[in-house]
């Protein structure tokens, strides 16, 4: 449903591109203050990181602070402390701020076309990367994810650029195969199990990053892998992503989107190749989820499996797009040769 505000088509596009390219710096600041808040932790172990030198006042949600006594000199130690927390408050700040701006381009983009913003690749591509951010805030605190910033504020930032780059589409009315309200119902679960699978995969990553390092021995006191959680808790925290996107998914592709196919095609299923690869993805998944329920199936081989997972399912997204030529959802694959950039303002 959209907002009448009186504001042309051509006004809320303009508007939905500029807030993208907002975006996509605050997000490229977001991450310059992660690298800065990591490489200052290579030199603080991780124990005398928790104590951070700034005042109780901080930000909320900062990490346990220590007050500089009175008439007391920060030493070295203490200011490379303050230098962390400042910068890790400032790179969630930047990547809240990024993700408001992200919102309106969302918004804009659906006042300009007057339906729901996914109806192209460009489209899915900003929209499926706002969820990943929004979850990433959202459990942020609840699974102490600070961890992920840098690299959730990276993936984002470079999704940005392909959508702009490469993907970018004018605004134009929908397909026929595309003007149901299937759209919403379809899409939305579609985008929400991507960006749930996609923090997954980043967890699942990361396991088989400190599992390298500690196999080897070489598990630093300082730095980000030392940052990490441990394996156990690294392995949980996937397992719970997973286990809320896996039942998302199957309402997509085994539910909404045959009976969306079959109000358009006649036929509940096609074996269309975006259909076929998105239920390999839910097969892996589903193989994921009984493996560790059954045979109790965890650690480095349940991660693999989802990285595995999460392979197919932008391989489904992206790869069936510009490799397949009988797929019918061809239609969904906007402009790719058109770029954002075109349509910005020029100076001069």
């Amino acid at each position: 449903m959209s907002v009448d505000l009186g504001i042309g088509t051509g006004t809320w596009e303009h508007l939905s591109n500029q807030a993208i390219a907002a975006a996509g710096v605050v997000y490229f600041l977001a991450l310059v203050a992660h690298l800065v808040e990591w490489s200052a932790l290579r030199t603080v172990p991780v124990q005398a990181a928790a104590r951070v030198a700034v005042p109780a006042r901080a930000t909320a949600g900062a990490p346990p602070v220590e007050d500089v006594p009175s008439g007391a000199t920060a030493g070295p130690e203490e200011s490379i402390r303050f230098r962390i927390a400042m910068f890790g408050n400032l790179a969630l700040m930047l990547t809240v701020i990024a993700a408001v701006a992200h919102f309106v381009g969302l918004f804009a983009r659906a006042e300009a076309a007057q339906r729901v913003p996914w109806g192209n690749m460009y489209e899915f591509t900003i929209s499926g990367s706002f969820v990943v951010v929004a979850g990433y805030l959202l459990l942020r605190k609840r699974f102490g994810l600070a961890w992920m910033g840098p690299i959730v504020t990276g993936l984002v930032l470079v999704l940005l650029m392909i959508s702009v780059l490469w993907l970018y589409a004018p605004v134009e009315p929908l397909t026929e195969a595309l003007r149901s309200y299937w759209l919403v119902i379809h899409v939305m679960s579609a985008m929400i199990a991507t960006g749930a699978f996609t923090l997954g995969g980043i967890t699942s990553a990361l396991y088989l990053v400190r599992a390298r390092a500690e196999k080897r021995g070489r598990v630093p006191d300082k730095g980000y892998i030392a940052r990490l959680p441990a394996l156990t808790t690294l392995d949980r925290v996937s397992y719970r992503i997973h286990a809320f996107a896996f039942p998302v998914w199957t309402f997509a592709v085994l539910i909404t989107g045959p009976i969306w196919a079959h109000e358009a095609w006649s036929s509940y299923w096609n074996w269309d190749p975006k259909e076929v690869c998105a239920f390999i993805t839910w097969v892996v998944y589903a193989a994921y989820l009984h493996a560790r329920a059954t045979a109790g199936w965890r650690g480095r081989n349940a991660a693999i499996l989802a990285l595995v997972g999460v392979a197919t399912l932008w391989f489904n997204f992206i790869g069936i797009n510009y490799f397949s030529t009988t797929s019918q959802h061809s239609y969904a694959s906007g402009a790719p040769a058109s770029s954002l950039v075109a349509h910005l303002p020029q100076d001069g």
